[in-house]
């Protein structure tokens, strides 16, 4: 899985990019209003942008199961923006993080998120017990406010650092 850059766009919403193989930034930006925008940038200056789509909320999620998204995924991120204050984030765990079990991160004592499932190689472990231990390229999903997931992220990709 490629690495997520994340930048907080204040007054438009948050930017996510990656670097496809090919050397270019391919990303997304999404607006406070549900817009989703995706762009295409060469890598060597990311504000030079070589094309860009802007989709409406319904037209990214059809994008979205066309690329493989999944329904649950789609209903849980919708159901936390219907609830004042709720965070959903996908985390991934890089390799200083494995071996380690989310009962010995105490990550809900810890932050006050909770890791309600763990996507390991295309398999959901939903609701996974405190001594389930973590590997390297695991995708976590944390729900709780957001200065707690911002929490869990720092601890779940910097643990053992």
């Amino acid at each position: 899985m490629a690495r997520i850059d994340e930048t907080d766009l204040p007054g438009v919403g948050t930017r996510f990019a990656f670097e496809t193989s090919d050397h270019r930034l391919l990303g997304v930006i999404r607006h406070h209003d549900g817009r989703r925008e995706i762009f295409v940038a060469d890598r060597d200056d990311p504000d030079c942008v070589a094309t860009s789509v802007s989709l409406e909320e319904g037209e990214a999620h059809t994008l979205a199961d066309l690329l493989g998204g999944d329904a649950v995924t789609r209903e849980v991120a919708s159901l936390a923006q219907g609830v004042a204050g709720l965070t959903v984030d996908w985390i991934e765990i890089p390799a200083e993080g494995s071996g380690n079990t989310i009962g010995g991160l105490q990550v809900r004592s810890q932050t006050g998120a909770s890791v309600v499932a763990v996507l390991r190689e295309q398999e959901a472990h939903p609701a996974p017990d405190p001594d389930f231990r973590l590997e390297t390229e695991d995708v976590v999903l944390v729900v709780g406010t957001t200065a707690g997931v911002a929490s869990a992220r720092q601890l779940l990709q910097g643990a053992g650092s």
